[in-house]
């Protein structure tokens, strides 16, 4: 639940110092502007906070790996969904009213990540979870959209070491694979998920993995 905290804070941070200018450029989410991220991020947060204040009565039925599902379709940016998001993201018309509110609605998300009981039940998209194994669980959306953050902003911080590493921990552990150790947490996690394409040489390393990428999480 720490890493929860520290991940969610660096990402918010990270956002609040994005130059106005940044928000009309690419993010590494597919058919998406840092904006449209930007706002995804805020419908992220408001689903901490319903999640946190829905209690479950039944057992979990998945925990901080098996809450992610994985198909191998990139996003496109254009179902309805992400066409909504890219719409919303639109209405704010200034960078500051779309940081304003990430700001406000996600210092919410983690106030209430701070105060919630880690062996309360959750329930949240038909599953139950422990709150500790969602909060944990979302360690790798913060980071995966962290990295999308900077995908193309180099001048901005990226995720810190912790978070990448659990990241990969939770993407090989949900899905039964292992990235070469040669490969960085980071080299991982974009090749891993379809961010970016594998050179050559990383091709050679993964060897028969690389013909099962890329592992989208969703």
């Amino acid at each position: 639940m720490d890493l929860f905290s520290r991940s969610w804070a660096a990402l918010l941070a990270a956002v609040a110092e994005t130059p106005d200018e940044d928000f009309a450029k690419p993010s590494g989410c597919a058919g998406w502007l840092v904006q449209d991220l930007v706002c995804h991020l805020v419908i992220d947060a408001q689903d901490v906070l319903i999640t946190l204040a829905t209690p479950a009565e039944t057992t979990p039925t998945r925990n901080a790996v098996t809450y992610w599902e994985v198909t191998d379709k990139p996003p496109t940016g254009e179902d309805d969904l992400d066409a909504l998001i890219v719409r919303l993201a639109a209405a704010y018309q200034e960078p500051r009213l779309l940081k304003f509110h990430l700001d406000d609605v996600g210092s919410a998300a983690g106030r209430a990540a701070d105060l919630a009981d880690p062996g309360m039940w959750v329930g949240t998209r038909d599953i139950v979870l422990s709150a500790g194994d969602y909060l944990s669980a979302y360690v790798l959306e913060w980071t995966l959209h962290h990295l999308d953050l900077v995908a193309h902003l180099p001048h901005l911080p990226g995720p810190a070491a912790d978070g990448l590493a659990k990241t990969r921990q939770i993407l090989e552990q949900r899905t039964g694979e292992k990235f070469p150790a040669s490969f960085s947490d980071t080299d991982a996690l974009l090749v891993g998920t379809g961010r970016r394409e594998p050179t050559d040489a990383e091709t050679a390393e993964l060897g028969d993995l690389a013909a099962k990428l890329p592992f989208v999480v969703g």
